[in-house]
């Protein structure tokens, strides 16, 4: 590859440059430069950079983003040049998120699939739930995406479980993606320049992770002037900032947001409080045409107080340093500094004590992007991840306290990586993206490790045919700078896309992805039980293999769109812990857990009409997620006898509806309508008594289902005049979630009636109708 770029270079020339909004600087990813008299282009990367190389003469480009003003030039090309491009907005409208599956036609010709993309500065508008748009619950109403229903955290991408999704923040990890247990997510909306799902067919620069990787980037500021925009609702407010530091060089941006719902439950004499803030920070300098500085921020805590007895505190920061460097006229690179750290804190003063545990992380990665040609162009680069793991500590929180100092044993890993991509179009109808990903893992030493009679941490008890938990023959000590244990995966990634005509593609995907931390919980919500454990001794890396087939189309000059994909993916290593298992303050997780594998696969449909006053779509997702964890021997029987059973995420079907009509220039009202098959859940089905206790006897795992979830959201936006004279803009949103008062279930429980004598299940839900009113502005 690196001959023919030798070659071309012989008798062609290159253009390159940064793409930007005319009215902020800020650099804009996905913009598509097209050459037409060669019927030929590129599109910008996340930094807004662009690099083609054409053969001396006249050309004409065409460079075109949704949302704003096509530009046509005419230029003369017989020197390398740098030529900057900015585009103006087609319309004014409040910063909006907007999910756009690019009904242009570069993207039924392009590789990617199993891709959607959420942009911002659109015109047009999602349904607005709790008064402001929100990116998770978005997401949601994709093909292929769910959750665990309310009162959960995070999202399951085609039967995956939340830790298997690689969520970053301006390539930050974030462990814990909402905020009140799913009510709102941790992008504050303002702040994101725009986001990117990979639910399949992810390139090889991403790995870590086995399900799907969410890309998020924050807005640089706006470099040219002041600007500030917000929201104030019945729920939550937030503010954002932004300006220049150095005229058209230097910016800044800084947001925050906060809840305060539970204020008002002082009112009525209720002592308890949830609520959280975060806060969003960004500076950005431009040293010369081809050196930017960037460092950005985020930090959120949400808070829970029970009667000033149970305190719960949770949430991330990150920060990251980054230069981004035109290294040659075809060659992009990227140096990140990153840093992550995930906290979970819990006071309990009726018995005097703190708990503290969490997950922190160091990111060093260097990637390049080359432009070889038109047809061809690369990525590669190398990632390095330090990890320190705390699975808890206990500390006395007064004097008087009787709880004694306890700390369990931290785990340290560095995990490595180096990986090569292109994206080559080797004829007019076929276009492939295709690379390899090496990625390392060395589980280094800790303070204490166990050690097992034949390495075997859970024992079979052939007599009561259950798991226990083996007795350590001893244990060994090994320094941080010591590899206890050593894993490599190579990672195969490969695309395909073959047009059929300019208005219809078919598209196939393989990708091969090892995932070396492991979640261990049994809740949908964080808590303190959730254990980050890392790959080593006693627990191999999940991998992943998942093949994806898919058909597009555009219909009536792109005014419809149709999607249609089926995908089948297998894990190795996927781990359980056992019937009766002790995850709390567990020193020897490995004593409960034992591995498996996991399989998915299922269809998924989106139907969408793209314009006019009546936008939106239908997306549906027939699928099955299921989990097998045999026994290791003949004689012992696994996890549900070694059958297959059903994972706690899986929804045989998931049925989005979500619409949005502009009633007239100040009103527009949205909706969206979600059906999902009842979440697996374990049931008793019988019981005998034995000393006068009960004893509920469980079918099998996961075999029961709650009922099925379902509910209705509308939300009406009404944008008064503009007052010509002012810059002043603002809008008022009017939403009503849950509208017609589904009571779904969070759980089901059972107990004995004490009048009647009979047992009876008691459905748990968690949120009714709720209103919310929310004012926007900017300016």
């Amino acid at each position: 590859m690196f001959f023919f770029s030798f070659l071309q270079a012989q008798d062609t020339f290159t253009i390159n440059g940064v793409i930007k909004d005319d009215s902020n600087n800020e650099t804009l990813y996905g913009v598509n430069i097209l050459i037409t008299n060669l019927n030929t282009g590129v599109v910008s990367n996340e930094y807004g950079f662009y690099s083609l190389k054409l053969p001396e003469g006249t050309h004409n480009l065409v460079i075109s983003y949704l949302g704003y003003q096509e530009q046509s030039i005419t230029i003369e090309i017989d020197k390398n040049i740098t030529y900057n491009f900015s585009l103006v907005e087609t319309s004014e409208s409040l910063d909006e998120v907007l999910i756009t599956n690019d009904t242009q036609r570069s993207n039924i010709r392009g590789p990617e699939m199993s891709v959607n993309r959420l942009d911002i500065n659109t015109i047009q508008k999602l349904p607005v739930v709790f008064g402001e748009v929100d990116v998770v619950r978005s997401l949601l109403l994709l093909p292929g995406v769910s959750n665990a229903g309310e009162g959960s955290s995070g999202f399951n991408v085609r039967g995956g479980a939340v830790d298997q999704n690689l969520i970053l923040l301006d390539e930050a990890t974030i462990y814990n993606s909402s905020h009140l247990f799913g009510l709102f997510s941790v992008f504050n909306p303002d702040a994101i320049k725009n986001l990117k799902l990979y639910k399949g067919g992810i390139p090889a620069k991403y790995g870590g992770r086995v399900s799907s990787v969410l890309e998020i980037f924050q807005k640089d500021g706006n470099s040219k002037e002041f600007k500030a925009n917000g929201g104030i609702g019945v729920i939550s407010s937030r503010l954002l900032a932004e300006g220049p530091i150095v005229q058209d060089k230097g910016s800044f941006l800084i947001g925050g947001r906060s809840s305060y719902a539970h204020l008002f439950l002082k009112l009525t004499d209720n002592e308890n409080t949830a609520y959280f803030y975060d806060l969003n920070t960004k500076l950005s300098y431009r040293l010369d045409n081809s050196n930017t500085i960037l460092f950005s921020g985020y930090f959120g805590r949400d808070v829970f107080n029970i009667n000033d007895s149970f305190k719960n505190t949770y949430g991330n920061a990150v920060f990251n340093l980054r230069w981004n460097h035109v290294l040659t006229d075809n060659i992009f690179t990227n140096l990140s500094v990153i840093y992550s750290d995930y906290y979970y804190g819990l006071t309990l003063d009726f018995v005097e004590f703190n708990w503290n545990s969490g997950i922190k992380n160091l990111n060093l990665k260097y990637d390049f992007g080359q432009y070889i040609s038109e047809n061809l162009s690369l990525e590669y680069g190398i990632q390095n991840t330090y990890y320190e793991f705390n699975p808890g500590e206990i500390e006395p929180s007064t004097p008087t306290s009787g709880i004694i100092d306890n700390k369990l044993t931290k785990k340290y890993a560095f995990e490595s990586a180096l990986y090569l991509s292109a994206e080559h179009q080797i004829s007019n109808k076929l276009t492939a993206e295709y690379g390899l990903r090496f990625s390392n893992f060395f589980r280094l030493g800790q303070d204490e490790l166990n050690i097992y009679d034949n390495d075997q941490a859970v024992v079979f008890n052939n007599d009561f045919k259950i798991y226990e938990e083996a007795e350590p023959i001893g244990s060994k000590n090994l320094k941080k700078s010591k590899v206890e244990k050593y894993f490599h995966v190579l990672e195969p990634r490969i695309a395909l896309a073959y047009s059929l005509n300019n208005n219809q593609s078919v598209k196939i995907s393989y990708n091969r992805m090892a995932q070396y931390l492991h979640l261990i919980t049994n809740t949908s919500s964080p808590t303190p039980l959730d254990i980050w454990a890392p790959s080593g001794k006693y627990i191999d890396p999940q991998i992943l293999d998942q093949v994806a087939l898919g058909y597009f189309q555009n219909l009536r000059e792109d005014a419809y769109s149709i999607e249609i994909e089926g995908f089948y993916k297998k894990i190795k290593n996927r781990i359980n812990y056992v019937d009766g298992a002790n995850l709390i303050a567990n020193n020897a997780i490995e004593q409960v857990i034992l591995p498996g594998k996991a399989r998915a696969y299922g269809l998924e449909l989106l139907l969408k009409k793209n314009k006019g006053d009546f936008t939106g779509w239908f997306a549906y997702t027939l699928s099955k997620s299921e989990q097998k964890t045999p026994g290791r021997t003949a004689l012992e029987t696994g996890i549900n006898n070694g059958s297959w059973y059903n994972t706690a995420y899986d929804k045989t079907h998931d049925v989005s509806i979500t619409a949005s009509y502009e009633l007239s220039e100040r009103w527009q009202i949205n909706s969206n309508f979600n059906y999902q098959t009842g979440l697996p859940t374990t049931y008793p089905n019988a019981q005998y008594t034995f000393e006068n206790l009960v004893i509920p006897v469980y079918s099998a795992r996961n075999s029961e289902r709650l009922p099925a979830y379902h509910r209705l959201d509308l939300s009406a936006t009404y944008t008064p005049p503009k007052n010509k004279n002012r810059n002043f803009k603002s809008s008022w949103n009017f939403g009503i979630y849950n509208l017609y008062g589904r009571k779904n279930a969070v759980s089901l429980s059972f107990r004995n009636n004490d009048d009647t004598g009979m047992n009876e299940a008691v459905r748990l839900s968690l949120f009714g109708i709720i209103p919310s009113v929310t004012y926007n502005f900017k300016f």
